[in-house]
């Protein structure tokens, strides 16, 4: 079978024309490192089905990290190359350009985002282009399919260039700079308000500013949109629900069976919070608590990602995470973690050392807590007041920079600087926006959901057989002197470890105070899910996860501590 790669720098769109291509699901990122494990999709060209493989951006065949290793390992399996260009950032993607020709295989090259270079008042001489490349060249806009169905036609085209080839990198960008000069020209316009807000976004100033803003409107957007879906679609959908689950309680009467499917009667019927059954709470937390939460903040990520603001947070959060052993492209893996912390310790591996790797999965481990945790903290604690949650957020803010500038000094690796691809502001296109969304709230389902029935259905077995009053009374000294917690919330912090929107609400049974339950969810937070911590030592190993561990374990118990002296 032929073998077609879409190879590109970061952030020219690979991802949106492979699926325009193939049809396959993918997630269309819109800063660079989102794609390290490759890709791969058929089509049919011509009758005859074909392979394409969309490989993670990389600038040059030089590889710098890893993402770029597989893409310039992947050269090997192509019969034919598509090299995506982005035809705002000429000069920068030629680079890649040149250094593929002289691979001396068949080459198109796909000029995309044709529409944006028009906008800025870029022309490019595509004919001219093809000559001096000796090559095909088809303007493309990817978003919107314009000159896919060129692109296809062509692909047959593709041809090896008979260009003499250059000794070293010098000759490479005056060859470059040569081939700019000879087919771009760029007429004068002035600034308009998408410029304005593009420069105003990644100025240190203002650009921090407008961080605070936007994060805060995104928080807002992820409350707004869940507790919407939770009042208007969820809680009439289980208020429906309620009776056959009554029915088959009051046809199950008492016993181990009740006990695990319907769990306990509070006041002589189901609550769907503290009756901890698997048709009851295994289904209304997943259902009715997390995934609204999760929709909401997938929702509002794909909106920030397709507008093109992400790679600016990146830009102006630089300074802050070099002092904790990072560069911006850290604010990936944070974001991502926000959603669910195993897709945000996979991001970490776009990092270029194993140091800023190493920082990056124990931050977002052990700090960022997941939109299903997310969710607990606004359902347990949004009944007494803001004040609460935003102790909850700050504590984790706070030790996120502690333990990060901790971890940084301890090792003496350096940090590399920042080079980053600024993409200009779009329009969001609602379709690829709510298929991003839906993706990801898929694979959440297909994670999360197994792990919460199986913890409800473990903490129901134990409760049954006593070993969950056998664990209370085990560790209610420990409970009560250091986290000021009663000790039937030992087995929730043990049940933590499958689920934490688990944990939490077998908390709410306990009847806690305010700042009791801040402290139970504060010292839970802190305590990635075993799906995460599976993740976690794929990608770190043996020792380096020991070492996540233990710091995880002794900063649950400092924080624990120092907030019950503070709150109780």
């Amino acid at each position: 079978m032929k073998t077609i790669l879409l190879i590109g720098d970061p952030n020219v769109g690979k991802s949106v024309l492979f699926s325009r291509l193939t049809g396959v699901d993918v997630i269309a990122s819109n800063y660079p490192g989102t794609t390290v494990d490759y890709l791969k999709g058929r089509m049919n060209l011509h009758g005859e089905s074909v392979e394409i493989i969309d490989a993670p951006g990389t600038y040059s065949l030089s590889a710098t990290n890893k993402a770029e290793e597989v893409a310039v390992s992947l050269l090997n399996q192509a019969d034919v190359i598509v090299n995506v260009v982005d035809a705002t950032s000429l000069e920068r993607c030629l680079l890649l350009t040149v250094e593929l020709l002289e691979k001396r295989k068949p080459i198109i090259v796909a000029l995309n985002m044709w529409d944006e270079a028009q906008h800025l008042g870029i022309h490019i001489d595509v004919r001219e282009l093809e000559n001096i490349l000796q090559v095909p060249v088809i303007p493309t806009v990817a978003i919107t399919a314009e000159g896919i169905k060129d692109l296809v036609r062509r692909l047959d085209e593709a041809r090896i260039s008979e260009r003499p080839g250059l000794k070293d990198a010098d000759q490479v960008w005056a060859e470059v700079g040569h081939i700019v000069r000879k087919v771009q020209t760029v007429a004068h316009r002035h600034h308009n308000v998408r410029d304005w807000l593009s420069d105003a976004t990644v100025k240190s100033g203002t650009g921090w500013l407008a961080a605070l803003v936007i994060l805060f409107g995104l928080f807002w957007l992820v409350r707004l949109v869940g507790e919407g879906l939770i009042r208007y679609a969820v809680e009439p959908v289980f208020e429906l629900y309620r009776a056959p689950i009554d029915a088959l309680s009051n046809w199950l009467g008492s016993g181990l069976l009740q006990k695990m499917l319907i769990g306990t009667l509070i006041d002589g019927r189901v609550d769907y919070v503290q009756s901890m059954g698997i048709l009851t709470t295994g289904i209304f937390v997943p259902f009715g608590m997390v995934l609204p939460y999760v929709v909401a903040f997938y929702l509002a990520l794909a909106l920030l990602e397709d507008s093109g603001y992400l790679p600016r947070l990146a830009t102006v959060t630089d300074n802050v995470f070099h002092k904790l052993g990072l560069h911006g492209h850290g604010i990936i893996p944070v974001l991502l973690g926000l959603g669910c912390k195993v897709p945000g310790i996979l991001a970490a591996r776009s990092l270029e050392t194993r140091k800023e790797r190493f920082i990056a999965i124990t931050l977002v481990g052990i700090t960022v807590p997941c939109a299903a945790h997310t969710a607990m903290i606004f359902g347990v604690l949004g009944r007494y007041g803001a004040y609460y949650i935003l102790v909850v957020f700050g504590a984790m803010a706070t030790l996120f920079l502690l333990l990060g500038f901790i971890l940084n000094r301890t090792s003496r690796t350096e940090c590399p600087e920042l080079f980053l691809d600024i993409p200009p502001y779009r329009w969001p296109i609602p379709s690829a926006v709510v298929k991003k969304t839906w993706m990801r709230v898929r694979w959440f389902l297909t994670e999360a959901l197994p792990l919460v029935l199986l913890g409800v259905l473990a903490a129901c077995i134990l409760d049954a057989v006593g070993v969950t009053d056998l664990l209370a009374n085990y560790t209610a000294p420990f409970m009560q002197g250091w986290f000021g917690l009663p000790g039937a919330a030992g087995p929730a912090l043990l049940s933590g470890f499958l689920r934490k929107e688990l944990a939490i609400g077998m908390l709410v049974p306990l009847a806690l105070s305010p700042a009791q339950m801040t402290v139970a969810v504060t010292v839970f937070a802190l305590f990635p899910c075993v799906a995460a911590l599976i993740v976690m030592l794929k990608e770190l190993g043996v020792i380096d996860m020991l070492k996540a561990m233990a710091a995880m374990i002794l900063t649950s118990l400092l924080v624990g501590g120092i907030l019950r002296m503070i709150l109780i």
